[in-house]
């Protein structure tokens, strides 16, 4: 086995905000909140740049409402509806306590209307008029919005109604919900611009959007906030700086104040401390492998994908890149094939590992080649084959 330590190529492949192989492990940076529940991620490689009591079950309150949207976001790409489709608002809808859109009882509103009537006014009326129009009912609704969740892999998650109306048996996770809008962002970017609108008049009734991070310079463009008495105020947010976007989740805050003063806090960090990293973008040759009976004698070797990891600043150049593979290689080698492996270690993260592959094909040398290379291996015995 053949190591080499090749830290000072990374020097010169550092590259921003480019998918790749993803680090999932908790930086080593915290700063601590007041939140009970709280989760912050890097979108761009799922990273945890920060948790506290993520995987506790907590009221969701109308944090849930994102994964109605998700709902409504996914039949419009489906075609099953258009922006321009109208709903019916039943009596049920129109009695809904607690944030209202105040749509008339008994009159259509178009499904584009009540989008912002959920995004932005966070109206529980609104959001039983979509899931009614839907699925014919709310329960239906709910039972589509578990099935959802277990396929994005909110495992912790229970959906009682549309709307995150209080009941015991609707809960979720901040890490859950966390998922939920990320998937939000990621398969929806032609309707994502609902969560930036700042406020939405219907029936000349003007709200603003509860999202107190909107107005603040800290880079948010979404998502929901929420309030119960049991949860107390949560929101999930998320912020975009130098084309790095963050996703976080609090909950269990006392006041809109501490939930203004805590998110945008949080978002500052996350954005200001933190970089992302890319290596092997254009796929640098790493190492040469020696190459047996082959029409040339060696092969270059690169890293089968690029890699993408998050990083504090001050420790951006503190990484490490190793190299581990077998020579001789034996002919015929393919292009592309796996022959070793490539670790990089992540300042305060772990390690991770690609395969290393050949990066072009070598054909076997012709037979008189061969037929001498064998035989001065048979009289002298070296370079034998490993």
């Amino acid at each position: 086995m053949k190591y080499i330590n090749i830290s000072i190529i990374v020097l010169c492949c550092l590259l921003i905000g480019v998918f790749g192989l993803v680090s999932n492990v908790q930086a080593a940076d915290s700063i601590g909140t007041s939140a009970k529940q709280a989760i912050v991620i890097d979108y761009n490689t799922e990273t945890i740049l920060y948790s506290k009591n993520a995987d506790e079950k907590m009221p969701t309150s109308s944090m849930s409402k994102v994964m109605t949207i998700y709902m409504v976001f996914e039949a419009l790409q489906r075609g099953d509806l258009s922006l321009d489709s109208e709903f019916l608002v039943s009596e049920k809808a129109w009695r809904k306590g607690g944030s209202k859109m105040f749509v008339p009882v008994g009159k259509k509103v178009k499904v584009e209307d009540l989008i912002r009537g959920v995004v932005v006014q966070s109206g529980n009326d609104a959001t039983i008029v979509l899931a009614e129009g839907l699925t014919g009912s709310e329960e239906a609704f709910a039972q589509a919005m578990n099935k959802k969740a277990q396929e994005l892999g909110m495992l912790n998650t229970h959906f009682a109604n549309a709307s995150g109306w209080p009941d015991p048996d609707h809960y979720s996770t901040a890490y859950d919900l966390a998922l939920g809008a990320m998937a939000i962002i990621k398969n929806f970017p032609e309707y994502y611009h609902y969560y930036s609108e700042k406020e939405f008049a219907y029936n000349d009734i003007k709200q603003p959007n509860r999202n107190p991070l909107l107005g603040m310079d800290v880079g948010a463009d979404g998502l929901k906030t929420g309030h119960t008495e049991n949860g107390g105020y949560g929101l999930i947010g998320s912020g975009v700086n130098d084309d790095r976007r963050v996703v976080m989740v609090l909950n269990g805050m006392k006041s809109t104040k501490e939930r203004k003063e805590e998110g945008a806090r949080l978002m500052r960090w996350a954005l200001s401390t933190f970089k992302n990293v890319f290596l092997f973008k254009d796929q640098p040759i790493l190492a040469q492998a020696d190459v047996y009976l082959g029409k040339y004698d060696k092969v270059n070797l690169i890293s089968k994908m690029p890699v993408n990891y998050v990083v504090s600043k001050v420790l951006t150049d503190d990484v490490k890149v190793e190299v581990f593979y077998k020579e001789p290689l034996k002919a015929p080698v393919n292009k592309g094939d796996e022959v070793g492996t490539v670790r990089v270690y992540v300042p305060g993260g772990e390690q991770l590992e690609v395969p290393l592959i050949t990066a072009e094909s070598v054909d076997e040398a012709g037979l008189l080649v061969r037929t001498v290379t064998k035989a001065r291996l048979l009289t002298t015995g070296t370079g034998k084959f490993k």
